[in-house]
C-alpha cells in the first residue's frame, strides 16, 4: 500500500527566538505522524524534548550517537532527541540541524513508540549523528507535540512541519 503525507502544520521560528516548538489540536484522522525539522541553536544546551499533550511523565529513550571520530549510547527519562552542539556559534554559519521524528500510531489506544535520526551539518572534523527510540508510556491519542529546548532558544528561520500518514 502507498503511504499518503499530508502536511497538517508547518512552524517558522520568528525573529528573537523561540524555546518551544507546538502543534495543537492534531486531528486523529491519520495512521501516523512525521515530524521534520531544520534548526539552529546558539546557546545553551543542545537537549530538545519531545512532549506529548502537555505531557512531563512517562517517557524513556535509548539514543546512539557518533561525531566522526567517537560513538556512544545511553538512556533518559524524557525523549530526548539530543542534537549535540546543535549548530551552536561555532559551527558552520548559517547551517541548521536536521531530525525526522516518526510516530506511529499516534491515535491508538496503545502506548506510544518514536523514533528519530539527527544530524547536525558542520564544515569541520566533528559533526554530530543521533539515532534515538523512544517511549510514552500513555495510552490516550497524542493530539498535541511539542519540541522544547531546554535551556536556550531555536534561532529566527528555524522549522518544523508536521505531516500525517495514511496508510491507503
Amino acid at each position: 500500500m502507498a503511504n499518503t503525507y499530508v502536511k497538517i502544520a508547518s512552524v517558522t521560528v520568528g525573529s528573537g527566538g523561540a524555546a518551544t516548538i507546538d502543534f495543537t489540536n492534531i486531528p486523529s484522522t491519520y495512521d501516523d505522524l512525521v515530524l521534520k525539522t531544520s534548526t539552529r541553536m546558539e546557546s545553551g544546551s543542545s537537549e530538545i524534548r519531545l512532549r506529548f499533550n502537555g505531557s512531563g511523565v512517562n517517557y524513556s529513550t535509548r539514543f546512539l550517537q557518533g561525531n566522526g571520530s567517537s560513538a556512544s549510547s545511553g538512556t533518559a527519562g524524557t525523549i530526548w532527541i539530543y542534537i549535540n552542539e546543535d549548530n551552536y556559534a561555532t559551527y558552520t554559519a548559517d547551517t541548521f540541524a536536521s531530525t525526522e521524528i516518526y510516530i506511529p500510531n499516534y491515535a491508538g489506544n496503545t502506548n506510544k513508540s518514536i523514533s528519530s535520526n539527527s544530524v547536525v551539518e558542520n564544515n569541520a572534523t566533528a559533526a554530530y549523528s543521533q539515532l534515538t527510540a523512544g517511549l510514552w508510556s500513555d495510552t490516550s491519542a497524542i493530539n498535541q507535540v511539542t519540541l522544547h529546548h531546554v535551556s536556550g532558544d531555536y534561532n529566527q528561520y528555524s522549522t518544523a512541519t508536521l505531516y500525517g500518514i495514511k496508510k491507503s
